[in-house]
């Protein structure tokens, strides 16, 4: 285990050992679990996403870059980042998520795992420069307890929908994505990180657009786990609302990565880090270790928290991602 000099008042390993990690399950699946997402997603599936590019914003790393707007679930406008190839056709399709607090830009995420890509990254309701909506919060303390008395209000189900609408939208404006008139489905990549993490193992279990995905960091797994557990992230703010509302356990099942993976069958690679004050790992390593499809798992020293290492393992992370979409997309 990595030794951090850190003045957290807790612990970011949370005790764990390696061996400790790879042990945490998922907690039990409420019964209507998979029904409950499944309508869900059919509900995202029928929303009509009307797309619209703007102008190009940047050129860099050999594709270009402009703004885009769709619509989600609710009828609700968001807005992102569409990512083209500089020429040529699109040979291959990624939605991005974000990490909580959003994104103002498309940020390191560029370039993409694949050459010859396209992409969509979204900025989900409430957050982000392009995700801003009247009476969700921006902040992620508040954000992650929106309307999370009801399991049909909670804002990570919409989140999760704004992930679906956006590869509706991405399929829609670059068409050469959408199975070349095979009839097969066509095969998406997902990356997501921290909170994008979490939404991805959410939302993509249901839909079949997606090939292959790649989770970092991955927040929400093994809610009833993290509830005990202090950190920096948003799970300190579900926590202390947890306090003071225990009844809210019943909705945080329906929303739980690591019960999600148990229905997740795509290649899925996982960066599950060791330390991490903001997302606990064994949260971390629920999600991978519940995964019911071809895994592969790629240990961090430490998420959420710079140290010397950090360049190292964000290239090291950067090739093993390409490596695996260039098995799983190509």
């Amino acid at each position: 285990m990595p030794a951090f000099t850190h003045d957290f008042p807790f612990d970011p390993s949370y005790g764990h050992t390696l061996d400790d990690l790879l042990a945490v399950p998922a907690p039990r699946a409420p019964t209507d679990f998979a029904a409950f997402w499944r309508a869900r997603h059919e509900a995202a599936r029928a929303t009509v996403t009307t797309p619209v590019v703007g102008p190009v914003e940047e050129v860099r790393d050999g594709v270009r870059v402009h703004g885009v707007t769709y619509t989600s679930v609710g009828g609700v406008r968001l807005g992102g980042w569409l990512v083209l190839p500089e020429t040529g056709p699109a040979a291959h399709g990624f939605v991005v998520g974000h990490g909580y607090g959003g994104r103002d830009e498309p940020g390191p995420d560029l370039p993409l795992p694949l050459p010859r890509s396209a992409a969509l990254l979204p900025c989900v309701r409430g957050m982000g420069s392009r995700g801003r909506h009247p009476g969700i919060p921006a902040e992620a303390d508040a954000h992650v307890l929106h309307d999370i008395g009801s399991r049909d209000t909670y804002v990570i189900g919409d989140c999760a929908a704004d992930l679906w609408c956006a590869a509706s939208a991405l399929l829609e404006l670059v068409p050469e994505l959408g199975g070349g008139g095979t009839g097969e489905p066509p095969r998406l990549g997902y990356l997501g990180e921290s909170f994008g993490g979490g939404l991805g193992a959410l939302a993509l279990p249901w839909d079949d657009r997606f090939a292959a995905a790649q989770l970092t960091v991955p927040t929400f797994g093994n809610h009833p786990l993290r509830l005990t557990l202090p950190c920096t992230g948003s799970g300190e703010s579900v926590r202390a609302h947890h306090r003071a509302h225990p009844e809210v356990t019943d909705v945080l099942r329906y929303f739980d990565a690591a019960t999600a993976a148990t229905h997740l069958r795509v290649p899925t690679l996982t960066a599950s880090a060791l330390f991490d004050p903001a997302v606990p790992p064994p949260g971390q390593f629920a999600v991978h270790n519940a995964l019911a499809g071809p895994r592969e798992l790629h240990v961090l020293d430490a998420g959420h928290f710079a140290h010397e290492g950090t360049e190292r393992e964000t290239k090291a992370l950067r090739e093993a991602r390409g490596t695996f979409f260039g098995k799983h997309l190509t």
